[in-house]
């Protein structure tokens, strides 16, 4: 999804939210600012032809462990359950509020961190972005900049689902999503709502 495609979904978020636009926008000049390379052509390889694996945060992933196959990118915080579970996530998307040491180490093996800048977020861009020295791709959710990409999508999940989507997937399993889950709270819930009418943008429901 290019951005003049994105972007009436993305003002739309931006008022049901009340998010400040001009904060979303400073936020990926920080990120853009910091990022030394750009691994979008390592992303594009790990998704052309090929059927991903996208995997959520919801606590049904650890049921799911056993349909998850390589590629696999994991949302966030999920990253942590692959792990324990003995499976190295080929690309984490992450606004980079559940980032740990953990994910210090992945990208070091290897792991692309597929790094999200928005208006809440900018002191996690600027303490964790200077300390991945393996693969990198910057993300915005507002007009992408040179070396800051807009795939669409608004959640780490669904994020991940409009990245595999725009760089050729062949085909994407969807795993660890629980978008209605009634103990949320109200703000998680709208965000959840949202995720789920995107992905219905793409064909996909969960």
């Amino acid at each position: 999804m290019n951005f003049d495609e994105w972007e009436p979904y993305y003002q739309e978020i931006v008022e049901y939210f009340a998010f400040d636009r001009e904060m979303d926008e400073l936020a990926g000049e920080i990120l853009s600012s910091l990022m030394t390379r750009d691994d979008l052509p390592m992303l594009r390889d790990l998704c052309q032809g090929r059927d991903v694996t996208v995997c959520g945060n919801a606590p049904c992933l650890a049921d799911d462990i056993p349909a998850v196959k390589h590629p696999v990118f994991a949302a966030d915080a999920a990253a942590l359950v692959l792990l324990d579970a003995g499976i190295k996530p080929d690309a984490v998307f992450t606004d980079l509020d559940g980032a740990t040491d953990e994910f210090i180490a992945m990208n070091e093996a290897g792991t692309i961190m597929v790094i999200h800048a928005h208006g809440d977020n900018i002191p996690l861009v600027k303490y964790w972005t200077p300390r991945f020295s393996g693969p990198v791709v910057a993300t915005t959710q507002a007009r992408p900049l040179e070396n800051v990409h807009n795939f669409g999508g608004f959640t780490d999940g669904d994020r991940a689902v409009f990245a595999a989507d725009a760089l050729g997937a062949s085909g994407i399993t969807i795993l660890g999503f629980d978008l209605r889950d009634p103990r949320v709270d109200p703000m998680k819930r709208g965000k959840l709502s949202w995720a789920e009418k995107l992905l219905g943008i793409l064909g996909y429901e969960c």
